[in-house]
């Protein structure tokens, strides 16, 4: 479909000191903006938690043109159970693998010249030990599904992704909206999903007109709509109005208005300091108790 865009994929992070230090110096993104929330998101963007929460956009470059991660740290809640639902994310770094060697974190080499290392919470990252020049380094994310020809209907007819790759006998295909964008990856699983209390959102963007089509589309596919058409605000900055939906395994998605979302998604200068502050001041973090460890004596 003319005018969509893969955006990013929400983790709940629990420990928000080690998930920066993974996504900053091992996988080697930038912090592209940084916001705090005192109340729970209207759409859920946070999940089902109703306190402070926050929301930390990194990437290898601006959200214009990147697949990037949302990290949202929910105060006080340390960590979150992992379910079978997410499968990795995929990216060509060979800068990545070097910083993982260098920083000792444990790489696993899966596939010739690919590795798999998992991020603070579990969460896994398959790494290409290449890199790709002038384009996006993040290449698919991978979820599971129990039913793969339900999910392409749902996921190609209903949603208007292309089919790039079907592989019946490996149960797996890869989608997406544009050749030059992250792919959708479902992979086959035997037995039902489960989404645990760790589970994420791919989000999406498309024209702001074309929100409502889609919210109408999918009451007459008797499919789920987990939040209508509502608008979003953040302090200071653009409001959006997003659709949040559920595939037939319970994948959560959101789609997002094009036009205001690119307003709100600027890349903010200061967006790593923001960070930064936030966890001095959360004296539940590991940042200040690392920062604050009494020295050694003699």
């Amino acid at each position: 479909m003319a005018g969509r865009r893969a955006l990013h994929f929400v983790f709940k992070v629990g420990n928000r000191f080690q998930t920066t230090h993974f996504f900053r110096d091992v996988l080697g993104m930038k912090v592209l903006r940084h916001e705090e929330f005192e109340e729970g998101c209207k759409a859920a963007c946070n999940g089902p938690y109703d306190g402070k929460w926050s929301k930390t956009m990194v990437g290898f470059g601006p959200e214009d043109d990147h697949f990037v991660a949302e990290l949202t740290y929910n105060y006080g809640i340390g960590d979150y159970k992992l379910g079978n639902d997410f499968m990795g994310i995929t990216l060509a770094s060979s800068q990545a693998v070097s910083n993982a060697r260098k920083l000792e974190w444990p790489l696993s080499e899966v596939a010739e010249g690919v590795f798999e290392i998992e991020a603070p919470g579990g969460y896994k990252f398959y790494l290409q030990n290449r890199s790709l020049l002038q384009s996006d380094p993040v290449l698919k994310v991978t979820l599971a599904v129990s039913d793969l020809q339900k999910s392409l209907h749902y996921w190609s007819n209903l949603l208007g992704m292309k089919i790039y790759e079907q592989d019946e006998e490996k149960q797996r295909a890869l989608l997406g909206y544009a050749d030059n964008q992250c792919k959708l990856e479902l992979q086959g699983i035997e037995g039902p999903v489960d989404h645990a209390a760790a589970f994420g959102r791919i989000a999406f963007s498309c024209p702001h007109k074309e929100l409502p089509d889609l919210e109408d589309l999918m009451k007459k596919e008797n499919q789920t709509i987990l939040t209508p058409l509502v608008s979003l605000d953040t302090p200071g900055k653009a409001t959006v109005q997003v659709v949040i939906l559920a595939d037939p395994d319970g994948h959560e998605i959101c789609f997002v208005g094009d036009e205001a979302f690119r307003e709100l998604s600027k890349m903010d200068p200061e967006g790593s300091k923001l960070l930064d502050d936030a966890m001095a001041a959360d004296k539940s973090d590991e940042w200040f108790a690392q920062r604050n460890k009494p020295k050694a004596s003699g």
